[in-house]
């Protein structure tokens, strides 16, 4: 099963965002595990390699550098999430789906 990690300033909005990400991507087929951290938990997460796609919200533009540094030690995707696909009605969740399976 493939995993997804949303690193943003705190995970409360995202991990709404990202459950109900994995229930479209469920409904769709796709096994893809969400979930949701704030950067520091993040860093540590990207580090520990537990993830096979990174997703860096809006809010947390100005980490995504270092983020992407990190990642890129682990040579492991990372994407920033654009704010169209970061907010939790059909549309946006519709389009967070679309970005995570383009890249993971």
């Amino acid at each position: 099963m493939a995993k997804a990690l949303i690193i943003c300033a705190g995970g409360m909005s995202s991990s709404m965002i990202a459950k109900k990400t994995a229930l479209l991507l469920q409904e769709q087929g796709e096994t893809i595990e969400m979930d949701a951290v704030g950067v520091p938990e993040g860093q540590k997460r990207i580090e520990a390699d537990k993830y096979d796609l990174y997703l860096v919200s809006p809010q947390t533009k100005m980490n995504f550098k270092q983020l992407a540094d990190a990642a890129a030690k682990k040579g492991k995707p990372i994407v920033q999430i654009p704010p169209q696909a970061y907010v939790p009605i059909p549309m946006g969740i519709e389009k967070m789906a679309k970005l995570v399976k383009d890249n993971i």
